[in-house]
């Protein structure tokens, strides 16, 4: 599991490799992750948008930005979290994520909490020690 913190939003990820949707042999990888986001602040936010760079394993990147995630924009008063799951697929056997949520408080600051890197592995990577 992978978390990060800021201003007191708690954000965890765990990813987990899709075998039966991935297809090796024609270079196609899916990764599903589930997030968790916690409020352990005092004040009521809502997450506007979401910001995700995504790498696979030999440096291409994707950047990919829109409102909300999994169709909507979550309202975590203090104590509350939010959970979902998506998925990104890669034409590499592993890969790397991280990124940021646009959040806004009831006093209408806007603010971005991080997403913590972590990374999509899966069995058929190649292993090379240096």
């Amino acid at each position: 599991m992978y978390r990060e913190t800021t201003r007191a939003i708690t954000v965890s990820v765990e990813p987990v490799y899709l075998e039966d949707q991935s297809s090796p042999e024609e270079s196609h990888f899916v990764w599903a992750y589930r997030v968790r986001i916690e409020n352990g602040g005092r004040e009521t936010v809502q997450l506007l948008r979401r910001h995700w760079r995504i790498t696979d394993a030999v440096g291409r990147q994707q950047e990919v930005e829109g409102p909300g995630v999994v169709g909507e924009q979550p309202v975590l008063k203090p104590g509350e979290s939010f959970e979902y799951t998506s998925g990104t697929p890669l034409p590499t056997a592993s890969g790397i994520m991280a990124g940021t949520y646009q959040m806004e408080n009831e006093s209408g600051e806007q603010f971005l909490v991080g997403i913590p890197a972590f990374s999509l592995d899966s069995p058929h990577q190649m292993s090379r020690l240096n």
